[in-house]
């Protein structure tokens, strides 16, 4: 399972999302959100409060090329 850190949040991929559009699983302690890339979308949230999830949004923006990149080359196989 792939994943990336950045700021200290696990931002990670499971292989049982084959089929979904690209998205991230966010991990931190014991929080975690799913976040479909490009529109960035919060599919859900256990745990983050609003101002860490747009703390996490905006490091999902400036890193998505990062992010698709290592999507698609896990899934692109």
């Amino acid at each position: 399972m792939p994943t990336i850190l950045i700021n200290g949040y696990k931002f990670r991929f499971y292989s049982s999302d084959v089929n979904e559009p690209p998205h991230v699983h966010v991990i931190r302690a014991e929080r975690v959100a799913k976040i479909w890339l490009g529109s960035l979308e919060i599919e859900n949230n256990r745990g983050y409060n609003k101002p860490e999830l747009n703390k996490i949004l905006k490091l999902i923006k400036h890193n998505e090329t990062k992010l698709l990149e290592a999507w698609h080359e896990h899934f692109d196989r």
